[in-house]
């Protein structure tokens, strides 16, 4: 069976277009990156007399804006100062009103991961004694709707901007000096540079409605402007505008005069340089190799510095592991759309730029590998139920496969290099590349439009059938043509990569048979509801505090938060959670539970039943592998 390849550029584009829609369109609001680990009052907590303040805890450092946090009194009105104080350790406070009436109160919040990801969220507590209350909050956050749409067109953007102008100059620079006079790769580099500064200045407008209201009305609020670029986004993509106005300048070097001392007088692209020239050319060069190399590094900082690679573990290698991919992703698929471009627009192309990039290819997707399988496991961790059971988990494997696609092309296209030589076989004249007749000169001004037609017709036939006269070439053409299209829609999953909660856990599998070991540390924490339990299920990572929360710890209806973390306080992961109660002086239970799985480190189980008052004792059991598991055991006063 044949595949057919659309020979049409149009074609190709619309098809890529209509997969990437698929993509944007099918894609879900990405979850939460930052969750509320804690809150004093608590959640549905009743208190006795009016607090002070309200604290909240995160999962990782966020941003708050000044009205970030609100709390609101049965009937809907503020309850709080508006002054928010940063805490420190993740914890940020917002003082209260004095002499607040009893009843219930609403506490809404909306804050931006340390990965660049907004997160809202409502909880409510009691002074006194629960009460009716006319509040409704909304946690929609403003990634959602049309605006999220338009950030995320904007993000697959700025890549694909960032891929087509340092791919493009690398190439120029490594494989191909002459392609410096090409308008075709003047072209890809110039668009590359418009689409990467365009989106850029998108982002940066939209991120006022993103991370607020979802407005896009506010994406010209430049109050929100100047809050924005106060943030750690807002400045990345500040310096990623200023390291592009030096790219200009670097792409007016690179087109202008390195070009010109290319070529000879004679306008001869490649010929023997005279000893002068030859050397003036060698330093131009080494010298835009070293400043490309500069801002193409910093350029792909201001990605690494601000999302997934800067939160989490091992940010100190994950950062520059995260520049090595995307430079390497660079240099392989923006090469690939150079050399494209000059397989349809250059006849007769030098084999050993082609060897050149098949060389540049090899050495980036061993880059790639190594980069790649290391982030896979800092944000998913060993677990073959994370790569199944979340969106991320998923959405890598989808990566994975284009990947190995994407090679299966590039093996295609590195046979037809192999069979590549520098002179293209004569073309067989034909009919449609003979000159036209010699037409008389005339006046008319329709005539010689119909004229300037024809020859343009001519002209384009001609090339055409120099570029198809080897058919090793236009093999080569149709592989690199195949493997462009693969990457787009790689690019787009890998887009949406970065949009999604990094999953290092995932939900419980079928529990494998283990020796419990009741025998557990000792328990610290309030016994009314809240405990902070030690646990060592004995493997490399089964070493933590657990955190459980049993609100509100009276008979009846019971919510179950359980949050994990490592030895360093971040919170972790394992393979199952299961929990059970029992209350041994009525020999009532074992009363079992598996909590779900809701974020990083984070389980939850909602409606527990404890139908009598008494001491409890509460089983947690943790799994971090298939072998790896301890219970601990410790008791919860129920009233």
């Amino acid at each position: 069976m044949t595949t057919t390849i659309p020979r049409s550029p149009a074609t190709l584009l619309l098809l890529v277009a209509a997969a990437l829609a698929t993509l944007l369109l099918a894609a879900s609001p990405a979850a939460a990156h930052a969750e509320l680990t804690g809150s004093t009052p608590g959640d549905g907590e009743v208190v006795a007399t009016a607090p002070d303040q309200v604290s909240l805890t995160f999962s990782e450092s966020v941003s708050l804006a000044d009205d970030a946090v609100r709390v609101l009194d049965p009937r809907g009105e503020r309850a709080d100062t508006g002054q928010l104080v940063d805490e420190g350790g993740n914890t940020h406070s917002l003082t209260l009103r004095p002499d607040l009436a009893d009843g219930t109160y609403t506490v809404a919040w909306q804050a931006v991961s340390a990965d660049s990801h907004p997160v809202a969220g409502a909880f409510t507590f009691s002074i006194g004694a629960p009460s009716e209350t006319t509040v409704e909050v909304s946690t929609d956050t403003g990634d959602q709707g049309a605006v999220g749409l338009l950030y995320d067109i904007a993000r697959y953007a700025s890549y694909t901007g960032f891929l087509l102008l340092a791919g493009s100059a690398a190439f120029a620079l490594r494989c191909w000096p002459d392609a410096t006079g090409r308008r075709a790769v003047q072209r890809v580099t110039l668009t590359g540079w418009t689409t990467l500064t365009a989106a850029t200045i998108a982002l940066l407008l939209l991120r006022t409605p993103y991370t607020g209201s979802g407005e896009l009305a506010d994406a010209l609020d430049l109050d929100g402007l100047g809050d924005v670029i106060d943030t750690r986004i807002g400045t990345a993509l500040v310096t990623r505008l200023l390291l592009l106005a030096a790219a200009g300048l670097f792409i007016a070097v690179l087109f202008g005069p390195y070009a010109r001392l290319r070529a000879t007088p004679e306008g001869d692209p490649g010929a023997d340089l005279d000893e002068d020239t030859a050397s003036r050319v060698k330093d131009l060069a080494f010298g835009l190799a070293l400043g490309g190399t500069i801002l193409a590094i910093g350029t792909a900082a201001t990605w690494s510095m601000s999302e997934h690679a800067a939160t989490g573990r091992q940010t100190g290698l994950a950062i520059p592991a995260d520049i090595l991919h995307l430079l390497a992703v660079a240099a392989w698929l923006g090469g690939l759309t150079t050399l494209l471009v000059l397989l349809r627009t250059e006849p007769a192309l030098p084999r050993e730029a082609v060897r050149r990039f098949s060389a540049v290819a090899l050495t980036s997707v061993t880059v790639l590998a190594a980069t790649g399988l290391y982030q896979s496991w800092r944000q998913v961790g060993l677990s073959w139920s994370a790569l199944t059971g979340t969106d991320y988990g998923r959405l890598l494997l989808l990566k994975v496969a284009l990947v190995a696609t994407l090679l299966l092309a590039a093996r295609i296209s590195r046979r037809w290099t192999g069979l590549l030589t520098d002179d293209p076989e004569p073309a067989k004249e034909t009919e449609t590349a003979e000159d036209p007749a010699p037409e008389p000169l005339t006046d008319d001004p329709e005539r010689a439009r119909q004229l300037a037609r024809q020859r343009t017709a001519v002209a384009e036939a001609r090339r055409r059938q120099a570029r198809d006269a080897d058919p090793r070439r236009s093999g080569l053409r149709r592989s690199v043509l195949t493997e462009t299209a693969i990457a787009a829609v790689l690019l787009a999953v890998t887009t949406a990569l970065t949009a999604t909660t990094p999953a290092r856990t995932a939900d419980s599998e079928t529990p494998a048979a283990a020796t419990e070991d009741t025998a557990g540390p000792e328990i610290s924490g309030n016994a009314q509801g809240t405990l902070s339990i030690p646990f060592d299920t004995g493997g490399e990572w089964g070493q933590g505090t657990a955190e459980v929360d049993v609100t509100p710890a009276r008979t009846g209806s019971n919510t179950v938060q359980i949050r994990l973390f490592d030895t360093e306080g971040l919170p972790t992961g394992a393979v199952e959670i299961r929990v059970a109660f029992t209350l041994p002086a009525e020999e009532l239970g074992p009363l079992r539970h598996e909590p779900l799985h809701v974020g990083v480190g984070h389980w939850t189980v909602t409606d527990v039943q404890l139908p009598r008052p008494g001491e409890w004792e509460m089983a947690l059991t943790i799994r971090t592998s298939d072998i790896d598991q301890v219970t601990e055991t410790t008791t919860l006063r129920v009233e």
